[in-house]
């Protein structure tokens, strides 16, 4: 049985294709609704948590760095789309 991984990763690879192709053709903005950032965010969270275990794992971790690891990531997350968008990721499903 294929993981969530492996059957959505065709589908990103295909998005990732679309936009090279939009930014290689196209000059200007895609104009993307607010869905977006929040759709976007969340694959890759999902995709940056996978490989934060890999790390964690490799390392040998113990659990309270694990935790602390993936709450300051989720907080960087946060910060950087706070400040150059202006948008709080904590809003995003109200």
């Amino acid at each position: 049985m294929k993981t969530i991984g492996e059957k959505i990763n065709p589908i990103l690879q295909e998005l990732e294709t679309t936009l090279w192709e939009f930014d290689a053709f196209n000059c200007g903005k895609p104009c993307y609704p607010n869905e977006s950032l929040r759709a976007a965010t969340k694959i890759f969270v999902s995709v940056l948590m996978d490989k934060i275990y890999d790390l964690q794992d490799k390392e040998n971790l113990d659990l309270e760095d694990r935790e602390n690891m993936a709450q300051k990531a989720g907080e960087d997350i946060r910060k950087l789309i706070k400040t150059y968008t202006n948008i709080d990721a904590h809003d995003f499903y109200k």
